[in-house]
């Protein structure tokens, strides 16, 4: 899967005119991960509640088309305040990614939308309390979502995102009811540094 990641980040920046590639920006983000789902054991039935995303991206943007890597982490994605049953739960993404944006010329001085898709990695790790349904699984996963920047001075601005996160081809473990799988939307905020 690496390698692919690789080729398509590769072949993204080799087709892509020279000139487009002068924007480059880094986002350091914070957010909510919800309405996740999972085939792991989830014994404190977690997964499609509400918890903190962090995490960032950085993104080399031309006029219309730019490429992201974004790593994200969900630090408590199979853990529930009152349940206790996990003592550890944690989700990490990364990936490579197209972006698909309005033209700078028409969004100067407002929002700037774009769409960004793309795959990668994603890490689930979960430990229970009594350390019998321990998960670590790392599976290709794939992730579609829209946003919007905007920027308060030439270096400097404010990006809103909504993602959605799907794994595709799990395998049959004994950690998971049926093949593993895990998807969930995650909702950030963004500051936008462009250089």
């Amino acid at each position: 899967m690496r390698q692919i990641l690789a080729a398509f980040l590769t072949a993204a920046v080799a087709l892509a005119p020279a000139r487009a590639w002068a924007e480059r920006q880094v986002k350091p983000f914070f957010g909510g991960a919800f309405a996740g789902r999972t085939t792991f054991f989830d014994l404190d039935n977690a997964a499609g509640d509400a918890h903190l995303a962090l995490g960032g991206s950085a993104l080399v943007l031309g006029e219309l088309v730019g490429v992201e890597a974004d790593l994200g982490r969900v630090s408590a994605f199979f853990r529930s305040g009152d349940r206790h049953l996990v003592v550890a739960g944690s989700v990490t993404t990364l990936t490579g990614n197209l972006v698909l944006a309005m033209p700078r010329r028409l969004t100067q001085y407002s929002l700037r939308p774009y769409l960004v898709g793309g795959g990668g990695l994603v890490h689930a790790r979960v430990k229970d309390s009594l350390e019998v349904l321990r998960v670590s699984s790392t599976l290709a996963t794939i992730d579609l979502g829209a946003g919007a920047t905007g920027f308060l001075s030439d270096r400097f601005g404010l990006d809103w995102q909504l993602r959605y996160f799907r794994s595709i081809g799990g395998d049959q473990r004994s950690q998971s009811f049926g093949p593993e799988q895990l998807s969930f939307w995650r909702a950030t905020m963004a500051l936008a540094f462009r250089y």
